[in-house]
Parts: structure tokens; C-alpha cells; sequence
């Protein structure tokens, strides 16, 4: 596994779930989330993760299920790197499979982040494979069951609230970032805004969002680039709108967080010409 190669895309009949199959052997995920959930199938090599305070290796047939909105990173846990395949389905996607299978009312939850030997993993290779060519028919009826598979196996129903909600400094200083994307203040301005120090607001932001402020806005800025993109945008027009210095300081960014950069995420997403 000496090249680095990554196809991000969305299959048409999979409009709420995101697909990544991708190799990588230097190439280091920054510190993220994802707004939806997380399943990948390690197909050769090893990847490692930092999640929930510890690192995790998962070796060839592991599958990864992070649930949504959890910090996580990704490097390679070997010296040949990793292959796999992911996808990306939305909350709503997995809650609704979920309910079909007759869970409890609640957001499904997956209490093990690497889980190896589990005949699911079939299943989310067959539903990736449909995703790739598959007819609208056969892409959606896969994923389906992949995700069901997934779900019967793996999940639980999301744990009681454990007093997590956000500090209000915490919860205004993040509001201002989505607020000043594009023209953010500096770290003693927003403690200011917000009313406690700068210190003590990072020390606040990170316990509460798994990311320290300035972190957490270049994630804004990635996701709402992601969206722009998708609309056809050009990179260097993405990156002026989301706050960027430049198109490469965008796409240095976008890579770390998608896997992908922006232009090769583009050109995937697009509807093929008729």
C-alpha cells in the first residue's frame, strides 16, 4: 500500500448518506466530527484513532462505528497505512431503520468503537459495493440491510443525559463563531464578548466540545465549505466565502477533516452530465 488514493461521493439513491473508500498510509486526520454517524470497514491494514480519551487500533475486517458529533482523529496504525470503506448515513437515516426494527424511541448509540470477527461486516461491504454502480434499487436495499445489521448486532439506545449540556459562556462563544465565520474576533475578544477569560475559555470550550475554539471554527468552516461545494462552488470562491485565507489554506484544512480536498470532492459530487 505504497499510494495514497481517496474517492469521496453519494450515490443517488443514498441522498442522506455520504460514501468514502479510500487508502491512506501518511495522511493524519486532524481532530473532528461528523454531524451523522460513522461505519467503516478496514479492508487491509491497520488505522488507528484517538476517541473518548483513548487510542484505538482497528486491524483488517473491524468495523468502526463512532456515533454522531464525537472528536476523533485517524492516522495509520501500521507502517503500510490503512484501506477502507465508510459510510456516513445521517442520524435520521439510522433512526428510522432503527424504528423499523421496533427500538425504543430514542437516537441510536454505539457503545464500542472498533469491533472485530462480526458478520455485519459483510453486509457493509456488499452495501458499499452497491454504492458504488449499483442501481437505485439494489444501493438502497443494501444499505438498508447493512445498517440494520449494524444496528441488531451493535447498537444500543442512546445513554440518559449525564448533565452535558453546554456552559452558557461555552454555548455564546460558539455562537459567535457561526456568527463571524468568514471575520472571527480573537481569543481575548470573545472571552470578553462571553464574560470570563481567555484561558478559562479554552479550558471550557474543550471539556465541552472535545475541540478548543479555534479548532472547532475551522470544522464550521469545513462543514459549511462542504455544503458550497455541493452547489457547484469553486474552491477558491469556497474559500473566500468560509473564511480561509486561500484556496490552499482551504484545501490543507478540508483534506485533514473530509480525507479528500476540495476539488476531488467537487468533481465526485456533481450529477453527471446528461
Amino acid at each position: 500500500m505504497s499510494q495514497e488514493v481517496a474517492h469521496y461521493w453519494r450515490h443517488p439513491a443514498l441522498p442522506d448518506v455520504d460514501l468514502l473508500r479510500a487508502r491512506y498510509v501518511t495522511h493524519r486526520f486532524s481532530r473532528h466530527t461528523h454531524d451523522g454517524y460513522v461505519v467503516a470497514l478496514i479492508e487491509a491494514g491497520v488505522e488507528a484513532f484517538e476517541h473518548a480519551g483513548s487510542t484505538e487500533r482497528a486491524p483488517k475486517g473491524a468495523l468502526i462505528t463512532l456515533n454522531p458529533d464525537v472528536v476523533h482523529t485517524g492516522y495509520a496504525g501500521a507502517p503500510g497505512g490503512w484501506a477502507y470503506r465508510v459510510l456516513y448515513p445521517a442520524v435520521d437515516v439510522v433512526a428510522d431503520v432503527a424504528a423499523e426494527l421496533g427500538a425504543r424511541r430514542g437516537t441510536p448509540y454505539f457503545p464500542q468503537s472498533v469491533i472485530e470477527a462480526t458478520p455485519a461486516a459483510a453486509l457493509v461491504r456488499a452495501a458499499h459495493r452497491a454504492g458504488e454502480g449499483g442501481d437505485a434499487l439494489a444501493a438502497s436495499s443494501l444499505l438498508r440491510t447493512a445498517l440494520a445489521g449494524v444496528l441488531r448486532h451493535h447498537a444500543r439506545n442512546v445513554p440518559a443525559d449525564t448533565g452535558t449540556a453546554l456552559p452558557p459562556s461555552v454555548r455564546a462563544a460558539r455562537d459567535i463563531l457561526h456568527d463571524r465565520m468568514v471575520n472571527p474576533p480573537t481569543l481575548e475578544e470573545l472571552a470578553e464578548a462571553v464574560g470570563t477569560r481567555p484561558f478559562r475559555l479554552i479550558r471550557a470550550f474543550r471539556a465541552a466540545t472535545g475541540l478548543p475554539p479555534h479548532a472547532y471554527l475551522n470544522q464550521v468552516r469545513v462543514q459549511h465549505a462542504r455544503r458550497l461545494l455541493d452547489k457547484g462552488l469553486r474552491p477558491a470562491e469556497v474559500a473566500a466565502r468560509t473564511g480561509f485565507a486561500d484556496q490552499a489554506h482551504l484545501t490543507r484544512h478540508f483534506k485533514r477533516i473530509v480525507g479528500v480536498p476540495p476539488g476531488a470532492y467537487r468533481r465526485a459530487r456533481r450529477p453527471p452530465r446528461r
